[in-house]
């Protein structure tokens, strides 16, 4: 029988409201020069993709589940849902989050899904809420779990939870905090690296809860000069289905214009700033082949 376990998204919509009610009343009554602070169409715009992802991701959870549950049955294997199981599965599904999620930023179908949460010059509170409607690509990632035998239940339980702990780090009204609370875990000071658009900081601190995986596998960079957010190349639109959709619709763009099937592989699979290779000049026309020309 699968765990009664909750949404922990779902459970935290009073306090994300609060927080970040909190969060705008500081930037108004205490300004912090050079800070991106908030601006209204663009914190609509990630509070309309947040409330558009919630629909979505419960239809993607279905194929998911699906798939999981199938899994699931065929695996011999069993983890129970007890109290010290429950900080492993979190820790699980920390580490395969942290391959999702640098997955999604150098395989540029998956980074068109994730592009959405970077499309944003703006770093608030109300960032963390602009997220993708076309979660569908996320869920592979976790199905070493549910093969090692958590439950379906437990491992949508987790990611929640990590979702839920990655919004307080999408501030800029908290500084760096205490060295060992840094080395161990994400914060808002590696948080705003990742989201920053300069090239030293592009592609780096993947982590949800620890920002160990990232100090591991050699993608961490800690915060020096200021960030500058959003992407290499900003999309200018406040409209949400234009954000949500927009890289898609520029991956159709190059397949189209693309002249063989290895640069529609590329254009599909390689990383998002990926460009095939210049084709070959033609030959020079010399004396040879003027000789051949006459003959």
């Amino acid at each position: 029988m699968s765990p009664n376990l909750p949404d922990a998204v779902l459970w935290s919509i009073p306090a994300f409201v609060l927080l970040t009610v909190l969060e705008m009343v500081s930037c108004r009554l205490h300004p912090e020069e050079g800070a991106a602070g908030y601006e209204v169409k663009d914190s609509a715009t990630s509070i309309g993709m947040g409330l558009g992802s919630i629909v979505f991701d419960l239809l993607w959870k279905i194929p998911a589940l699906a798939l999981f549950t199938a899994v699931h049955e065929l695996t011999p294997a069993r983890v129970p849902v007890v109290w010290w199981t429950i900080p492993l599965m979190l820790l699980a599904q920390d580490f395969l989050y942290y391959w999702s999620h640098r997955g999604h930023h150098v395989v540029r179908i998956l980074w068109a899904c994730h592009v959405v949460h970077h499309s944003s010059r703006k770093f608030n509170l109300t960032t963390a809420l602009r997220q993708p409607w076309t979660s569908l690509t996320v869920w592979p990632f976790f199905l070493p779990m549910v093969a090692c035998g958590v439950p379906p239940a437990a491992v949508f339980f987790c990611y929640s939870a990590n979702l839920v702990y990655q919004f307080w780090v999408h501030t800029e009204r908290i500084g760096k905090l205490p060295r060992p609370v840094e080395y161990v875990f994400n914060t808002p000071s590696h948080h705003r690296v990742h989201h920053a658009s300069q090239g030293g900081y592009l592609d780096r601190n993947f982590g949800g809860i620890l920002i160990l995986w990232d100090r591991i596998f050699g993608s961490f960079t800690a915060e020096a000069e200021r960030p500058v957010y959003g992407l290499t190349k900003n999309i200018d639109t406040y409209n949400p289905l234009r954000v949500a959709t927009h890289e898609y619709a520029a991956i159709a763009r190059d397949l189209r214009r693309a002249r063989s099937w290895r640069e529609r592989a590329g254009r599909v699979l390689r990383g998002p700033g990926w460009q095939p290779a210049p084709a070959p000049p033609p030959p020079p026309a010399g004396p040879a082949a003027s000789r051949e020309r006459v003959a």
